[in-house]
């Protein structure tokens, strides 16, 4: 790379910025002589890990938690070494991260985008990380990915599924293994039209918050785009727990389809609480009612229980995949915890030997650096199978899953079927796509601090 480029990323800085640091934010910078935000100096180097640890996505929270330290015992040479082992690229070693032992905080984003922001906000100020990774949460993803492109640390995004993460929203210093809201329409409509036909009504219950606009807008467009009728479409409050006031007007609404663009617990209670009123018992104009959760994981499976079966949704990654990556993680995984990984623990591991790789490969922590070693990345080996990390908004593109829930579950993990592997080719779109902000949603300039 020539000092010109090294120049543009952020690398060497001229000018004002070169001084003594008074353009930089030093509210978040731990010394105004370092080249970049929190440069680590000693022998080892601190990432922050801020997922909800409460609230009503708590259990992706605590797994992605689990999955994130697993990741750290791996970089450090502890354990079999799960997916280091299987990924494409070898530049890691068990030897922490450019010879340095890697270190961690947690945080508590309580699904609340304020609290994970002042989170962040102290991780990065007081306990010096050099990446935040995680979260449950698209309103969170978006609030923390501003902050730390305001800073100079780079994010990389747990469980985030609304367009506008890699969207409208996207940022020069975030970058997002999951998949989004799109790839989710775009996989779920063959499957759905094969399932239930062409004449249909759906009605939606949608979280009221950046992802479930953008979920909702993606299955309306897919189910639309195959002849379905959108009935009604009710914003519903995060964390309501009671969902009886919005499901009871679905009975007389003429819908034969509800879409639950519900997550986490409430994903559990407004399915539950849609079962109990009747609703797979009961047949519009001679057809089935029928229900679909388009964003699925393990955990919500297995808190809805049987409710759940025939019941279609996708996945970003599944632990049955047979590939040697998602043998290799499922086993390091079950080994400490005694159970499967989930798809949130699955994108939190991933992100973080993604984040290791980058750094290694560069042979620098500068965000910057790091941010032009993930762009345009390809990779294999990582549970998804061939992978792409696109420079133009940071989205990483893959194989989506496409899951029904199981009608005769073994036990308790054995709650989804894989029904298609939808090809990376369907769910892919242009940068400039509307769902995604359009001509005017640039990624900006990296930012080193």
């Amino acid at each position: 790379m020539s000092k010109l480029d090294l120049t543009r990323r952020g690398v060497i800085k001229t000018g004002a910025a070169a001084g003594a640091g008074l353009a930089l934010p030093t509210i978040f910078t731990a010394s105004s002589a370092a080249a970049f935000t929190n440069e680590p100096t000693g022998g080892s180097v601190k990432i922050g890990f801020n997922v909800p640890q409460t609230g009503p996505y708590s259990e992706e929270g605590l797994d992605e938690l689990r999955a994130q330290e697993l990741a750290v015992e791996h970089l450090n040479g502890i354990g079999d070494g799960g997916m280091m082992n299987t990924f494409s690229s070898k530049a890691l070693q068990g030897n922490g991260i450019l010879g340095k032992k890697v270190e961690f905080v947690t945080g508590d984003t309580q699904t609340k985008s304020d609290v994970a922001r002042a989170s962040a906000q102290s991780m990065i100020q007081k306990d010096g990380v050099i990446m935040i990774n995680g979260g449950s949460s698209s309103g969170v993803a978006v609030a923390v990915q501003g902050l730390c492109q305001e800073a100079g640390i780079i994010f990389m995004a747990g469980l985030t599924h609304s367009n506008d993460t890699t969207g409208k929203d996207r940022k020069a210093n975030g970058f997002r293994h999951f998949f989004n809201g799109y790839m989710s329409g775009a996989a779920l409509g063959p499957v759905l039209k094969n399932a239930y036909g062409t004449d249909r009504r759906a009605y939606h219950l949608t979280a009221d918050y950046t992802w479930g606009w953008t979920q909702q807008e993606s299955i309306q467009a897919a189910t639309e785009a195959m002849g379905w009728q959108t009935a009604n479409n009710v914003l519903t409050p995060v964390g309501a727990g009671d969902f009886s006031s919005y499901i009871a007007p679905v009975l007389n609404s003429g819908a034969d389809v509800l879409v639950l663009n519900h997550y986490g617990a409430d994903m559990v209670n407004s399915l539950t609480q849609a079962i109990q009123f009747g609703l797979r018992d009961k047949q519009v104009g001679g057809k089935n009612f029928e229900i679909v959760v388009p964003l699925y994981s393990e955990l919500m499976a297995a808190g809805a229980g049987s409710n759940i079966q025939g019941v279609y949704g996708s996945m970003n990654w599944n632990w049955q995949l047979a590939d040697e990556g998602t043998k290799a993680f499922v086993k390091s995984f079950g080994e400490k915890y005694g159970r499967p990984p989930s798809n949130a623990a699955h994108t939190c591991y991933v992100q973080t030997l993604l984040y290791a790789d980058a750094v290694t490969r560069a042979g620098s922590f500068n965000p910057c650096a790091v941010a032009e070693a993930l762009e345009g990345f390809e990779f294999d080996g990582m549970g998804n199978g061939k992978t792409l990390y696109r420079a133009e908004d940071h989205q990483c593109f893959k194989d989506v899953l496409v899951m029904k829930g199981k009608e005769n579950p073994t036990n308790q993990y054995d709650t989804l079927e894989i029904v298609e592997t939808t090809p990376v080719e369907q769910v892919t779109y242009a940068p400039n796509h509307p769902m995604f902000g359009g001509d005017e949603a640039t990624l900006g300039t990296c930012n080193a601090g």
